[in-house]
C-alpha cells in the first residue's frame, strides 16, 4: 500500500552531505574530494611543506563548518544598506554604509586564515606563495561570499604599492610611510589592525574604457595645507597624514565600499595618474567640560556614496555610485602614468577572477557529487544511471581544464615574484614553468586576459549544468544549512566575471594589444615566447599522447598563421578567434603535462576527453572499448575511486 508524503516524511531522497574539498595525506589526491585542486597542489608545490598541507586541510573544514556558515547565510540574506542621513537630516558622513555582521565577520575569517597575507611572507621561499594563496582563495571563496572581491582588490593594491616603497617622498613629504604603513595592514592576519582596498576606475563615461576619465585631481598649495591642518582635517583614521592632492569627481561603480582605503585614477595636467586614498580621516573634537580632549571621531574623507547599486548577483558586496569632493590622496608613481601604475593590480584581479570562477564551479560539481550518491530516481541512485555519470564526466573534465588553466596563471605570477631556483626547481612543474623571469612575466602578460575571460564564461555555463544536474533543488535558493547546497547563488555571483575586469571583447582586445607589441618576446611574442613554451611542454608530455599532441602542433601553427601579416583590424575581427585557440592549445597541453608528471589512467583519459572535445568531437579513446568500461572510467572522473577512497576525515 502507497503511503502518501507528509510535510515531514517521505522525501525522495537523504540529505547530501558534502565532504571537505581537500584533505592532507600521504595520497592527498585519492585522499581529497577535489581531485584537481589535490593534482595542482602535487604538481606546483615541493613534498615535505607540511604547514601548507595542514593549514589547506583545516581551511577545507573550517569553510563547511556551520558555525561559520551561519555568516555566510547572514551575509546572503541581509543585504547592504545605505543610511544617507542622519535623525535630523544632516548628510551622514560617519557610519552611511551598513553591512552585516556576518560580512564582517567572514572578511575577519578571511584575514585569520591569509588568504591575502601568505603570498607576502617573504620568509618562506622555498615554494610558490602564489600556489598557497590561490590554493587558500579556492577553498574558501564560495563560503567568504564575495570577500573575495575585497581581497583581490587589496592584494593588487598591496603589490601595486609594494613596487614603489624604496622611490623618495620627492614633493610628497611623509608618502614613504603611509605606504609601509598601509602594505602592513593590506597584508596582516590581524582583523583589529587589516585593511581591505577599493578599486574605483569606473565613471559614467568609460566602462572599460579608463580613457574616458573626468575625475580631476589638483596639488594642493602649502597655504592650503597649513589650514586644512589648522581645522583638524589631516590626518586618516589611524592618524597618518593626508596626502597633498585633492580630488574631485564622480565614480559610477565602486565595489568594496567598506574598505579602509582605496586605489583611483584621476586627471592631472600631465594626463591619468593613480592615487592612493584612505577612505576615512579624523575629525578634531572640541575639549570637553573638563577641558579634557575626547576620543577622536572619523568621518569620509570626502567622499559621498550616492546609492548602493541593485545587482543580480554579488548582493552581499556593497557596490556603490561615490562623489568625490575634495578626497585627500597620495600620487602613486609619476604623473601621467595611472594606467601603467594600475595594470598591476588588474593582472592580479584579473587572477582572482579566474579563480573565483573555478572555485564556484568546483563547488558546483562538489554539490553534484553529493547529490548524485542520494538522489532515488527509479528505485535506484542518480550515481549509478550511465548517461548521468557520462554528462558529469565531461562537465568535470572542462572544470580541471579551466582550474588548471587558471592555477598556470598563479604559478606565473608566482615565478615572476620568487627564486625560480628555490621554488620551481624542487617541483614537478619544472619543465612547465620558465626559468627566465622574462619569459614568464611575457607568457603571463599574453595568458591572463585568454585565461580570464575563457575561464569566467565557461564557469557560468558550467554553474548552470550543475543546477540542472539538482533539477528543480538546483534552481532555488537554498539557503539553509549556511546555504551550502545553494547553486543558484554561485551562478548568480559567477556571472559578474565576464564583466568586471574587461568583458570578452575588452580582452580580446586587449591580446590583440599584446600580439603586436614589440617590447615583448623580442618584438615576436607568439614565436619566440608562446611557440616556444609550447613546443618545451609537448616534449616533456608522455609518448602516450603522440596523437594529441601533433594536434596541438597544428592548433599552434593555425594561430600563428592566423596572426601572420594581418593588420590590426584583422587581428581585432578576430580576437574571440584567438582566445579560444590559445584556450585549447594551453589546457591541452597543461592536462597532458600534469598526466605525465603525476601518471593516472583518470589523468590521462581527462587529457584525451578534453583534446577530442576540441579537435575532433567526442570520441572514445583506444583503451576503453566497451561501454562498460566507459562507464567505469566516467565514474572515476566525476566520483573518484570510491572503492579506494580514503576518508575525508583523515587526520594529519
Amino acid at each position: 500500500m502507497t503511503i502518501a508524503s507528509s510535510s515531514t516524511s517521505g522525501f525522495f531522497q537523504a540529505a547530501p552531505a558534502l565532504p571537505p574539498q581537500y584533505t592532507a595525506h600521504d595520497d592527498a589526491i585519492a585522499a581529497s574530494d577535489d581531485k584537481i585542486i589535490a593534482r595542482i597542489l602535487h604538481l606546483y608545490l615541493p613534498p615535505n611543506i607540511p604547514h601548507v598541507a595542514k593549514h589547506l586541510h583545516h581551511l577545507a573544514r573550517r569553510s563547511l563548518d556551520p558555525k561559520v556558515l551561519v555568516h555566510a547565510t547572514d551575509a546572503e540574506t541581509n543585504h547592504p544598506v545605505l543610511r544617507p542621513l542622519n535623525t535630523f537630516g544632516d548628510e551622514n558622513k560617519n557610519d552611511p554604509l551598513w553591512t552585516t555582521a556576518g560580512w564582517q565577520k567572514l572578511k575577519e575569517i578571511g584575514y585569520e586564515e591569509g588568504v591575502v597575507a601568505v603570498a607576502y611572507d617573504e620568509s618562506q621561499t622555498t615554494y610558490n606563495r602564489r600556489v598557497y594563496e590561490f590554493a587558500l582563495n579556492h577553498l574558501w571563496s564560495c563560503t567568504g561570499t564575495m570577500t573575495g572581491c575585497p581581497m583581490s582588490m587589496t592584494d593588487g593594491a598591496a603589490k601595486m604599492l609594494k613596487k614603489h616603497l624604496s622611490d623618495d617622498d620627492g614633493d610628497q613629504p611623509g608618502r614613504g610611510r603611509v605606504f609601509k604603513e598601509a602594505i602592513r595592514r593590506l597584508t596582516n592576519r590581524d582583523p583589529a589592525i587589516a585593511w581591505t582596498s577599493g578599486q574605483w576606475m569606473t565613471e559614467r563615461s568609460g566602462g572599460s574604457d579608463v580613457s574616458g576619465t573626468e575625475t580631476v585631481a589638483t596639488r594642493l598649495r602649502p597655504g592650503e595645507l597649513a589650514q586644512k591642518a589648522k581645522t583638524g582635517k589631516d590626518v586618516d583614521a589611524v592618524g597618518l597624514p593626508l596626502g597633498p592632492w585633492r580630488i574631485g569627481g564622480f565614480k559610477w561603480f565602486s565595489s568594496a565600499t567598506d574598505s579602509e582605503m582605496t586605489v583611483m585614477l584621476a586627471r592631472t595636467d600631465k594626463g591619468l595618474s593613480a592615487f592612493m586614498a584612505p577612505m576615512r580621516r579624523r575629525v578634531a573634537t572640541p575639549p570637553n567640560a573638563t577641558g579634557e580632549e575626547e576620543s577622536f571621531r572619523t568621518e569620509l574623507n570626502g567622499i559621498r556614496i550616492q546609492r548602493l547599486k541593485n545587482k543580480m548577483g554579488t548582493k552581499s558586496l556593497p557596490t556603490a555610485e561615490l562623489e568625490l569632493t575634495g578626497t585627500r590622496a597620495w600620487l602613486i608613481g609619476a604623473e601621467g602614468q595611472g594606467v601603467k601604475e594600475i595594470s598591476a593590480i588588474l593582472n592580479i584581479t584579473r587572477l582572482y577572477t579566474s579563480a573565483g570562477s573555478t572555485a564556484g564551479w568546483g563547488r558546483g560539481l562538489a554539490i553534484c557529487r553529493a547529490y548524485s550518491k542520494v538522489r532515488k530516481v527509479r528505485q535506484g541512485l542518480l550515481k549509478d544511471i550511465p548517461a548521468h555519470l557520462r554528462w558529469m564526466s565531461d562537465e568535470t573534465v572542462k572544470y580541471w581544464a579551466a582550474t588548471q588553466f587558471c592555477f598556470f596563471g598563479v604559478a606565473l605570477q608566482g615565478a615572476t615574484e620568487q627564486d625560480w631556483d628555490q621554488m620551481v626547481a624542487n617541483t614537478k612543474a619544472d619543465k612547465l614553468v620558465p626559468k627566465d623571469k622574462t619569459h614568464s612575466m611575457a607568457l603571463l602578460r599574453l595568458l591572463t586576459p585568454v585565461m580570464k575571460s575563457r575561464t569566467s564564461v565557461a564557469s557560468v555555463h558550467g554553474l548552470r549544468e550543475c543546477m540542472e544536474c539538482l533539477g528543480g533543488v538546483g534552481y532555488c535558493e537554498n539557503n539553509e544549512e549556511g546555504g551550502l547546497m545553494n547553486i543558484a547563488k554561485v551562478y548568480r555571483d559567477t556571472l559578474v566575471n565576464p564583466i568586471w575586469e574587461g568583458t570578452v571583447n575588452v580582452l580580446a582586445e586587449d591580446i590583440v594589444r599584446v600580439i603586436t607589441d614589440k617590447r615583448l618576446g623580442n618584438g615576436d611574442i607568439l614565436h619566440n615566447v608562446f611557440a616556444g613554451w609550447v613546443r618545451g611542454v609537448l616534449l616533456s608530455c608522455s609518448t602516450a599522447f603522440d596523437s594529441e599532441k601533433k594536434l596541438v602542433e597544428e592548433r599552434l601553427q593555425a594561430l600563428l598563421k592566423l596572426a601572420e601579416g594581418a593588420t590590426k583590424e584583422e587581428l581585432l575581427y578576430r580576437g574571440r578567434d584567438f582566445l579560444e585557440h590559445f584556450e585549447v592549445i594551453v589546457c591541452t597541453s597543461l592536462l597532458m603535462y600534469d598526466a605525465t608528471a603525476n601518471p593516472s589512467p583518470v589523468a590521462e583519459e581527462a587529457a584525451r576527453r578534453w583534446a577530442s572535445s576540441k579537435f575532433q568531437g567526442p570520441q572514445l579513446s583506444p583503451s576503453i572499448r566497451t561501454r562498460e568500461d566507459a562507464v567505469r572510467v566516467d565514474r572515476r572522473i566525476f566520483l573518484g575511486n570510491e572503492d579506494n577512497h580514503v576518508s575525508s576525515a583523515a587526520k594529519l
